[in-house]
């Protein structure tokens, strides 16, 4: 799992530099506009962590102590350089997620579920905020539940990941009619509606990037 954790956060950061620009746009209509600028300082920290650190990290830790570790130092890192509160939420996510793979079985499909499951309930907890709010969960909720639905039907790794993108790419789409009652999008009250919410669809993003390392 390590290593496919590597090359998401590579992919990911990847994906988020070349939308930064479209992240940015959707978060100018209703929000601070600097999502995506944000975002792409983030991740471009976290790929040069990666390359002062991957070895020694793979070397010294056995595979789920080193994954939780890869996504502990990843949140660190988001929550010290994205400004906002993108990054506090987007850290707490990869650090409960770190944690829920610490304490894995070791089963690389249930392990993601349960990762994705803490992610956003970390958010939630954070934010202080549930699903159909125009945030983040709009698309992380739905991602976990789907997660948690395909392996429960017994559905191998890369099902699992591709379940989820589809419910949060989907998630992210139905903010659009939403009414924003969190965060500074809430601000602006019915001209919310018809946006696309930046923080949905930046997790739909990132899990689009961890479907694609999936199934490679």
């Amino acid at each position: 799992m390590y290593d496919k954790l590597t090359a998401w956060l590579r992919l990911s950061a990847e994906r988020i530099h070349e939308e930064a620009t479209a992240l940015t746009a959707l978060d100018r209509a209703i929000g601070d506009g600097d999502h995506g600028i944000n975002m792409d300082r983030g991740f471009a920290a976290i790929v040069a962590t990666l390359d002062e650190t991957e070895a020694p990290i793979a070397e010294a830790l056995n595979e789920a102590e080193a994954s939780a570790t890869l996504l502990r130092t990843a949140g660190k890192r988001l929550i010290s350089t994205v400004g906002g509160a993108s990054g506090p939420l987007y850290g707490t996510a990869f650090l409960r997620a770190a944690g829920a793979i610490a304490a894995g079985n070791g089963r690389p499909a249930e392990t993601i579920v349960a990762a994705l499951e803490a992610a956003a309930g970390g958010v939630a907890s954070l934010g202080k905020a549930s699903p159909g709010e125009k945030t983040m969960l709009d698309a992380l909720v739905p991602a976990a539940q789907a997660a948690r639905a395909a392996i429960d039907s017994g559905a191998d790794l890369a099902a699992v990941v591709a379940a989820a993108r589809d419910a949060a790419e989907a998630g992210a789409v139905g903010t659009i009619p939403m009414l924003a009652t969190k965060g500074r999008a809430s601000y602006l009250g019915e001209r919310s509606v018809g946006h696309q919410d930046p923080g949905a669809t930046s997790s739909a993003l990132l899990l689009r990037a961890l479907a694609d390392v999936a199934s490679d």
